[in-house]
């Protein structure tokens, strides 16, 4: 929303038409080689995000099968390693689901700034405050992400906890 109110008031102050200022804008090849190396940088976290995101997955695919290999076996059958391991990987499986959720949020944050960067250099509203603030938003929810991915591999490297008689 806050968005179409910018890009609505730019048009607003502009005397020729929006679209002949926007094709005026993009026709300089500097300004446009200026906003490709502005947005390099989110675009190379974007392709750390997508690293990091494909490592979370494996690990949570890998879950989930184990879940389901035990899951296959009626209840009667399992053994109490089992029963335990069950409740370690559904943790597990927890953290890891919190892992990509905070990923996959700061990928499409950075994203929309790699966006914005574009826009911003062809509309006259100064959207700055907006880009860092959604920088710095994409940053805690990369950390947070990372601190579940930091949490799901401890919990692995203690392993299943073990029989209690």
């Amino acid at each position: 929303m806050l968005l179409l109110d910018i890009l609505s008031a730019a048009a607003a102050q502009a005397h020729t038409p929006f679209a002949v200022e926007i094709i005026e804008r993009t026709a300089s090849t500097p300004r446009v080689q200026q906003v490709v190396q502005l947005s390099l940088a989110p675009a190379f976290l974007l392709s750390g995000i997508g690293a990091i995101m494909n490592v979370v997955m494996s690990r949570m695919i890998w879950i989930s099968q184990r879940i389901e290999n035990i899951d296959e076996k009626i209840e009667d059958q399992r053994t109490p390693k089992q029963v335990r391991e069950l409740g370690w990987l559904m943790r597990r499986r927890k953290l890891a689901q919190g892992g990509i959720f905070f990923s996959t949020a700061a990928a499409v944050i950075i994203s929309l700034v790699i966006g914005l960067l574009f826009i911003s250099a062809y509309i006259t509203a100064q959207i700055g405050t907006v880009i860092a603030g959604l920088w710095v938003l994409t940053m805690v929810l990369l950390v947070t992400g990372l601190a579940f991915f930091l949490l799901e591999t401890r919990l692995a490297a203690r392993g299943a906890p073990p029989a209690t008689e």
